[in-house]
């Protein structure tokens, strides 16, 4: 017999509801330490919400980002973002960076003679370099940014929830919904708490923990409605246990080989990523523990209809998956 890997033991029988108010207290705690943290803290908004310039640079020497970094750190710049851009158009010898540089606190950009400073202080580390494009987002252009941002997070959201609707019931959608919204809130308290940049990039980071955290609530949804037509008169409370500890090794494995390629980009991966990397990071272990501790939590204190749930397991695809 083949040996096989086991996060947790083929058969367990956790009760996640034996500390269900202290589970869902805690999220409670988190979701109003966020609110207070964004009302009196804020976010550090990077140059794509703060406006900002950034100077696109080109040379026939090999980008070093590093270098670049210690030639502007004495020009007291504050925000800088530098990364090397990629284009198979490229030629064998262009090589092209962009750097980010924020606006100061009451100026709407960056002023002609701090382009000039930077420019001067690229140039002493690489001679051949060029400076193709300089362009400016200005506050108007950021804030709008801002709610599309905050529009793009909610009409995802919506439309999970759509989804979720058709393909099991009401309960299952508000409680995914639910779900999905504290993952999100509680990465952004995290971004708040220690002052970390939140840029676009983590929106799509945020994006991507919906699309990650869905997936797992769904596949135990799955498993719950097969159980309810397989296990008509069980307390509901008790096949909600069952069939999460009937999915726990797929959970378990699908979170561990997630953080291990995320924690090894976070280490490797440079600073250009780092953010979103740990906004992913973190997601993943907030949206297993809201899949195990929230989604079918919410949909227990909504109760379902019990009828007849024969016709639509038939139809479940996901029945006969070795969780």
């Amino acid at each position: 017999m083949a040996w096989r890997l086991r996060m947790v033991p083929e058969k367990t029988n956790i009760d996640f509801f034996k500390w269900q108010y202290v589970t869902f207290g805690s999220s409670i705690v988190i979701l109003i330490v966020t609110i207070i943290l964004l009302m009196t803290r804020g976010l550090n908004f990077g140059i794509d919400f703060k406006g900002g310039t950034t100077i696109r640079t080109e040379s026939v020497i090999a980008v070093d980002v590093g270098a670049y970094r210690n030639a502007l750190d004495g020009l007291g710049l504050g925000d800088v973002s530098i990364s090397e851009v990629f284009d198979p158009s490229f030629r064998a010898d262009q090589h092209v960076a962009m750097v980010r540089i924020s606006a100061r606190e009451g100026e709407e950009a960056v002023t002609p003679e701090v382009i000039a400073q930077v420019e001067a202080a690229l140039v002493t580390i690489d001679p051949a370099i060029t400076f193709p494009a300089v362009e400016s987002v200005g506050p108007k252009v950021s804030g709008e940014l801002i709610y599309s941002a905050i529009f793009a997070v909610i009409a995802g959201s919506i439309g999970i929830m759509i989804y979720i609707w058709f393909r099991f019931e009401w309960q299952f959608a508000v409680g995914t919904v639910a779900a999905l919204a504290h993952d999100v809130v509680a990465t952004v308290g995290v971004f708040s708490l220690f002052q970390l940049k939140f840029d676009l990039t983590i929106v799509a980071a945020l994006l991507t923990i919906l699309g990650y955290s869905v997936n797992d609530t769904v596949v135990v949804f799955d498993r719950l409605r097969e159980n309810l037509a397989k296990y008509k008169t069980m307390p509901l409370l008790e096949m909600m246990n069952l069939t999460a500890n009937e999915t726990l090794s797929r959970t378990i494995m699908t979170a561990s080989t997630t953080l291990i390629a995320l924690a090894v980009l976070m280490i490797f991966g440079g600073d250009v990523i780092r953010g979103f990397v740990f906004a992913m990071f973190f997601g993943v272990i907030i949206g297993t523990y809201s899949t195990l501790y929230i989604a079918k939590n919410i949909v227990l204190f909504l109760g379902l209809d019990r009828g007849d749930k024969t016709k639509k397991a038939d139809k479940n695809e996901f029945a006969n998956i070795d969780a």
